[in-house]
């Protein structure tokens, strides 16, 4: 029995090694292409391997709890794919646009903010997560939302169809 548990221990402790090092090389197999997203409404930018990573990390760990896979649990009609981000008011759709909304987020047309029900900066003090993000982690998190309709396509936001 002592053998069988130390052979299932060498064998799941090669998988985490082999995920992570996948994991790891994921980014740096995207070219620039993918990986170049738009930073306002004249400029694009090529986000760094690293930079993709990131924010995919950062993602994962702070909006993922409602945004899994672009769609948003709270409100299924408005996802993070790129048809909803440039038909918000302001748009969304940039790198940009995204930080100012992380920063100080307001409702689908832009009229009310809604800092006290949806994690920003602005309202750290609600939401935990939000307290130690820099600018450039809000800047990865806002370009993996613009790359990952450029990976999974329709997947994206596409809500229960997918998830």
């Amino acid at each position: 029995m002592t053998n069988l548990l130390k052979t299932f221990y060498r064998s799941f402790i090669s998988l985490l090694v082999l995920f992570a090092f996948n994991s790891a090389s994921w980014a740096s197999t995207l070219d620039d292409a993918i990986r170049t997203v738009p930073l306002n409404a004249t400029k694009t930018v090529t986000l760094t391997p690293e930079q993709v990573k990131r924010g995919k990390r950062l993602f994962i760990n702070t909006c993922s709890v409602c945004h899994t896979g672009g769609i948003t649990k709270t409100n299924p009609n408005v996802g993070l794919d790129t048809e909803a981000l440039a038909l918000a008011t302001p748009a969304r759709n940039t790198i940009e646009s995204l930080v100012d909304y992380m920063k100080n987020p307001t409702t689908y047309d832009g009229l009310e903010s809604i800092a006290e029900i949806h994690p920003s900066i602005r309202s750290a003090d609600i939401f935990p997560k939000m307290r130690t993000l820099t600018e450039d982690d809000l800047y990865t998190i806002a370009g993996h939302i613009l790359i990952q309709p450029k990976i999974v396509a329709e997947k994206w936001g596409g809500g229960k169809i997918y998830y």
